[in-house]
């Protein structure tokens, strides 16, 4: 009798192994099938998510090789509109209207009086966020950390200083190894008609600023004067440029910048400026794509629309409190110190 039960405990070990070793196999040949296989998707999804990062390019580096990555980037790319804003198209003499041309107009669009701005939700396969329609684009400028170029500044505490109602991040910074701390900016910075910072970006996009008949602007300079010339108060740079004077930017493939949390902002032709935060990185919830961007700016109206730094800087802050849910890669919910942001002032 014991020599039977000792049999089937053996059995029943040998059984669980080999299960698990079943299970592992099918896992590794899975894998190796959605890297190598036929089915190019899930390739240029990883590839262009990684490689639109600062710190985890490694996750596309550790499987394919430079000449492949370079292949994929070129086959999923974005391709910008090639004038600037043509601002004579923008209205802001009169943004109120009862008359609504569909209903996701009259989502954002219908408001009291008194309020100064909106915020919904939206949802989509990949991602969920908040759009916020603000009413008066001059209140909405530029604002910085208080020690800018020198040290970042979480983009709550951002907004508590300078009174403002609702905050968005902004531009971008150097940030190596995933250690930076948002002193070093990347992009000009123009602040209330003040040069702030002269560096330039030097990717995808541009300028994205408003001049002093508080309109948004979209356009390519040539140094932080030039846009001082053009009329610019605030500004920062970034990019790429998802829609300029109604045209949408062209997307090639998947658009080559992957999923993550992003961060938009544009205006309408009535002069509606709409701050755009999406959250991602959860399982089930991984972020939107420029496509995705494009198509929820068209859908509500947006005639220039461009986007911000995102990733864990992605942040929507109202009445100083953190409304999204930004998350590392280590899956820590927190956002982190950055450079510079748009505000709507009180």
């Amino acid at each position: 009798m014991k020599k039977v039960k000792k049999t089937k405990k053996i059995n029943k070990k040998k059984k669980i192994l080999i299960g698990l070793s079943s299970f592992l196999v099918t896992l590794i040949l899975g894998g190796l099938f959605l890297l190598y296989g036929p089915l190019p998707n899930f390739r240029n999804w990883l590839v262009t998510t990684a490689m639109t990062t600062m710190n985890h390019q490694y996750l596309a580096k550790m499987f394919y090789s430079n000449k492949t990555i370079e292949k994929i980037l070129e086959e999923n790319k974005i391709i910008e509109p090639t004038q600037d804003t043509d601002l004579s198209i923008i209205d802001t003499s009169d943004i109120t209207t009862t008359i609504y041309k569909d209903k996701y107009e009259k989502e954002i669009l219908e408001h009291k009086k008194s309020e100064k701005y909106k915020m919904i939700e939206i949802s989509g396969k990949n991602y969920s966020g908040y759009l916020v329609a603000i009413y008066d684009p001059s209140k909405v400028s530029v604002v910085t950390s208080k020690d800018i170029g020198t040290k970042g500044q979480y983009l709550v505490d951002m907004a508590k200083e300078n009174k403002a109602l609702v905050a968005i991040n902004g531009g971008g910074f150097i940030d190596e190894n995933g250690l930076g701390t948002g002193a070093e900016v990347s992009g000009i910075v123009i602040r209330n008609g003040k040069i702030l910072n002269r560096n330039r970006y030097t990717r995808a996009g541009g300028l994205i600023g408003f001049t002093k008949d508080n309109k948004l602007y979209l356009g390519r300079v040539k140094s932080a004067e030039e846009a001082i010339q053009l009329g610019i108060r605030d500004a920062v740079e970034f990019g790429p440029y998802l829609i300029i004077n109604g045209e949408a930017s062209k997307i090639v493939g998947n658009g080559g910048y992957g999923l993550h949390p992003r961060t938009v902002i544009g205006q309408r032709k009535d002069g509606v400026v709409l701050f755009l935060v999406i959250d991602g990185r959860r399982v089930g919830c991984m972020g939107a794509d420029m496509d995705d961007l494009i198509e929820i700016m068209e859908r509500y109206g947006a005639y220039n629309a461009a986007n911000l730094d995102g990733g864990n800087s992605s942040a929507l802050i109202i009445k100083n409190k953190l409304i999204n849910h930004p998350i590392n890669w280590d899956e820590r919910e927190e956002t982190r110190p950055i450079a510079t942001g748009f505000m709507l002032k009180e």
